[in-house]
């Protein structure tokens, strides 16, 4: 997960957290985060790169439609990077 953008990670943080999401609800959940449109220009190459490197699966709901599954590899990788961010937050998680 090293070599991902910020906004790259948080495309797969929101795919895991929703099930079978469309671009347009990972979309809409990253808006109301950055608290600005996220353009489709950038949301589906970023979508197609995570695509490509095994961390998420793109299926079709139907003929416009792609739905997103997070895969085992990205699930390990969100765990990892989950687990070296406790390295240094997790004395503020405590207070």
């Amino acid at each position: 997960m090293y070599d991902l953008t910020g906004f790259q990670r948080d495309l797969l943080y929101v795919a895991v957290g929703l099930n079978e999401p469309h671009g347009l609800a990972i979309k809409d959940e990253l808006d109301d985060y950055y608290e600005s449109e996220i353009h489709h220009g950038r949301l589906y190459p970023n979508l197609d790169t995570l695509v490509d490197k095994g961390l998420l699966e793109k299926g079709e709901a139907d003929r416009r439609t792609n739905v997103y599954s997070v895969t085992r590899r990205g699930r390990r990788e969100i765990e990892a990077r989950r687990d070296w961010e406790g390295q240094y937050v997790a004395g503020l998680l405590e207070e």
